[in-house]
């Protein structure tokens, strides 16, 4: 089974410093839906499940590893663009503040459809959010960044569907 799209990601670049751009791809970092977020999720299920379902906890490992570069490559766009990629977010349920990530994003669910059912959902607010980013960022680089990264999401929507109708 392969965990991310047979294509290669584009070379980590801006065209220039832009705060506001780093700022949006903060929420995608490490949001409540964000790659952190994921990472964090599936690493629970990975362990929750790791004696008892082999085959889904090797899945939610290759995922969660998929994830990471994920992390890995909005965390040096956001450095390029000019902040550090520290674990924040704008809260615009708190008047545009900034707020942590914190574990209380994770759903600590332990039955598996529950956790399909919600990685679905995860990964197409994820999407939904990425290409809601695409229409407001012109540099060209973040934008081929941010469609090879919903690529992969899409992949990660049709293992989960496919574990899914497993069970």
């Amino acid at each position: 089974m392969i965990f991310k799209v047979n294509k290669p990601y584009p070379k980590i670049k801006v065209e220039e410093k832009n705060y506001y751009y780093a700022n949006i791809l903060l929420n995608d970092y490490s949001s409540n839906i964000s790659e952190l977020s994921a990472i964090t999720q599936y690493i629970y299920q990975y362990f929750d499940k790791f004696n008892t379902n082999q085959e889904f906890s090797n899945i939610m490992q290759n995922i969660a590893k998929v994830e990471m570069f994920h992390l890995e490559l909005l965390g040096k766009t956001i450095k390029l663009l000019g902040i550090n990629p520290k674990f924040i977010f704008i809260n615009k349920n708190l008047y545009n503040n900034l707020t942590y990530w914190n574990s209380s994003f994770i759903d600590y669910n332990s039955n598996i459809k529950l956790m399909l059912k919600n990685n679905i959902i995860i990964e197409e607010k994820a999407i939904e959010n990425y290409k809601k980013d695409i229409t407001i960022i012109s540099d060209k680089y973040i934008k081929k960044l941010l469609n090879r990264i919903i690529e992969d999401e899409y992949l990660h929507i049709e293992i989960f569907k496919y574990l899914l109708n497993k069970v």
